[in-house]
């Protein structure tokens, strides 16, 4: 395990760099600059001169891009170029506990909910109920993050008369229940977009495994299907399980910029529109480094639990 271990985190770090790369470039082909949006229309060209130095914005690309990186991986995430001497760690501080909170909620109710649907089709391919969590399911995926919203907006404010459209309030002191009370819309929306794809996935994963021969073996046997599915196709089928779960989980952390848009609460999605809005370059890159970090370690973990789960991937012939 220790070589693999150990191909991954440099795969992990290689596509990190790349990613660092690709966010710094992608940043600076934004039109305009922060020394222009902050000066606005009264700006000259001495005053924007000024500051582009006084930002570092006049040194050359390759410069800044290492200065950059090289304050990054020591835990320095630099000044915001659009918020004067506020830094980046503040901003991001104000914002990451309702990113962290919707994403977590999210998992810890629509993962479980997700994979159990599929297992229960899994068992009765074919019945009326498979066909209903199928069609629901594609009907999902085809819908967009924003459409789904819409709906669940019409149905549970305008409809039910419950919550509201925008979600407004602080969250200190609440409790787990009020906590999901509170953000009731958004993680509803997000539970349902990665329900779409962990349903399909599970079932499809579980049934793949039900076709192989010691499955059928057992099928003759005459042992109950139910408990073929949970002794035995299960415990094959949870590699590729694990790693739509972390697939999922890894777009509800990085994901999120339509919902929180959407509803109104701020995060860290929101934080980087603004970053955008502002061409805060140092801003966005942090930001976007943040999300691919999480990405890659969810990555990682699901590809190492299904290595853990499948001794076939650690003694390849």
């Amino acid at each position: 395990m220790f070589p693999i271990l150990i191909k991954k985190i440099g795969a992990g770090l290689l596509t990190t760099l790349g990613v660092s790369i690709v966010i710094f470039v992608g940043t600076n082909l934004l039109p305009g600059d922060a020394a222009q949006i902050r000066l606005g229309q009264a700006s000259t060209e001495d005053s924007l001169r000024a500051l582009r130095e006084e930002l570092g914005l006049n040194l050359p690309l390759y410069q800044q891009y290492f200065r950059w990186l090289f304050n990054f991986v020591q835990g320095d995430f630099g000044t915001s170029l659009a918020s004067g001497n506020v830094t980046i760690a503040q901003l991001i501080s104000d914002r990451y506990e309702n990113t962290l909170i919707v994403s977590s909620l999210t998992a810890m109710i629509g993962v479980p909910i997700s994979v159990g649907l599929g297992i229960i089709a899994a068992m009765f391919p074919g019945t009326l109920y498979d066909r209903i969590l199928t069609l629901g399911s594609v009907t999902l995926v085809a819908a967009p993050e924003f459409f789904t919203a819409t709906l669940m907006v019409l149905f549970v404010v305008f409809f039910l008369g419950i919550g509201n459209a925008v979600v407004v309030g602080s969250i200190e002191d609440k409790n787990l229940v009020e906590l999901i009370t509170h953000f009731i819309l958004p993680i509803t929306t997000l539970c349902l977009v990665i329900a779409a794809q962990l349903i399909r996935m599970t079932r499809a994963a579980v049934l793949n495994v039900m076709s192989s021969p010691y499955i059928e073996m057992a099928i003759l046997k005459g042992i109950p299907r139910r408990r073929v599915v949970m002794r035995h196709a299960l415990l094959n089928a949870i590699g590729p399980i694990v790693n739509v779960v972390a697939i999922n989980l890894a777009y509800v952390v990085t994901g999120v910029i339509v919902i929180e848009v959407y509803f109104g609460y701020s995060g860290l999605a929101t934080l980087i529109v603004q970053g955008v809005q502002t061409r805060d370059y140092i801003l966005i890159q942090t930001l976007g480094m943040i999300f691919c970090a999480t990405y890659v370690i969810l990555m990682m973990i699901a590809d190492l639990s299904s290595i853990l789960s499948n001794p076939r991937l650690r003694h390849p012939k």
